[in-house]
């Protein structure tokens, strides 16, 4: 199931957010080698984790974590903004309908249906927050992914080549998208609205925009 949970609340579920730490280093650090922080706990965390960023999380039914992802408002810090402008041409990317996109993790054996569950997550979050866009980086090699699962990038900008490259890409928080991410996800419209209203009762994400 689909969990919206800002960072502040996080500490209400300890389990979840220790496993999706855990599962941000097997996958960065481990896996994709990239120079990321490890804490003493073992769990892969930056200074963008400490700037309350919202959590789209996928729960198993053991409380564990089973994939995530972070959004951070772009009236903010943003990583595009301090290490990727070369990716936006040194634009400045501003505002209250734009949020940053990071860290898409998926635990080591999740299921096929978590990758589409949390595309659908990140844009029900958007959608209901009144958003516009989302913006991240991400592997050259994610853009097909991003189309298969029904909701792709438009890209803006690569650095590298190959399997080594990097991109920066925008979504369109379009509810057009929502129905090829309730299929792929295998998710109903009415459980995904469950999911949410469950969130909104428990949490309160106003005052993390």
């Amino acid at each position: 199931m689909l969990r919206y949970i800002p960072a502040r609340d996080l500490s209400r579920f300890p389990k979840l957010a220790q496993s999706m730490f855990l599962d941000r280093t097997a996958q960065f650090a481990d896996r994709l080698g990239w120079p990321v922080q490890v804490g003493p706990d073992g769990g892969e965390r930056d200074e963008y984790d400490a700037l309350d960023p919202v959590y789209v999380i996928w729960e198993r039914r053991d409380g564990g974590h089973g994939g995530s992802m972070r959004f951070l408002p772009t009236t903010g810090r943003t990583m595009v903004d301090d290490h990727f402008s070369d990716l936006v041409q040194g634009a400045k990317i501003k505002s209250p309908y734009i949020w940053e996109c990071t860290r898409f993790c998926l635990a080591p054996d999740a299921s096929a249906g978590v990758a589409p569950a949390l595309m659908l997550g990140g844009l029900e979050l958007g959608l209901r927050q009144g958003l516009s866009h989302a913006i991240g980086v991400f592997d050259a090699r994610m853009i097909r992914v991003y189309r298969r699962l029904g909701w792709p990038a438009a890209p803006m900008g690569r650095r590298g080549e190959g399997t080594n490259a990097i991109m920066a890409g925008m979504w369109d928080f379009d509810p057009a998208h929502r129905a090829a991410l309730l299929r792929r996800a295998r998710v109903s419209a009415e459980l995904s609205e469950h999911w949410w209203r469950r969130s909104m009762d428990a949490l309160d994400l106003t005052e993390a925009v």
